[in-house]
């Protein structure tokens, strides 16, 4: 899987904001080429909401166990939630043992920083997890447009 098939899959579930941050936009520098998936039908980045999915294309200060500094690696991150969580973990967000590799490419892992809240993790999607990621994404995708709704009734 490419960063392109990725965002031409998630933005073809419908209501998808992506938000991919530019040099000389509002977002900080650090964001610029990654990208964020929001439910936002209305095209207006949520204010009470995180993204439901990202795409890191490099390091960041807090985060380098993924080694994305490699040439054409990436990461996409999912909002699994606590039972998708558990099912490819083996525990509760924040109550295991998350010791994997983060590096790994085209293995779903706990997410190196934000695993404690339910988040998903693979490096390089590939052959191996491209069927997974898909479900795993269609999901986060479903649970971010439920919460959207229950908000606006």
């Amino acid at each position: 899987m490419t960063i392109d098939d990725i965002i031409d899959y998630v933005t073809g579930l419908g209501g998808v904001l992506h938000l991919n941050p530019t040099p000389g936009g509002e977002w900080p520098e650090i964001s610029w080429g990654d990208s964020f998936f929001y439910y936002a039908p209305d095209g207006v980045v949520p204010t009470t909401s995180q993204p439901f999915a990202t795409i890191v294309t490099k390091d960041y200060p807090d985060d380098r166990s993924s080694r994305l500094d490699r040439p054409g690696t990436f990461r996409l991150n999912i909002a699994a939630g606590r039972e998708t969580f558990i099912e490819w973990t083996g525990h509760a967000p924040g109550r295991g043992p998350d010791d994997a590799d983060a590096s790994v490419t085209d293995t779903v892992i706990a997410h190196p920083v934000y695993g404690s809240a339910g988040w998903l993790a693979v490096v390089d999607p590939g052959e191996r997890t491209d069927a997974v990621v898909r479900d795993l994404l269609r999901n986060a995708h479903a649970r971010a447009r439920a919460r959207v709704e229950r908000r606006h009734g």
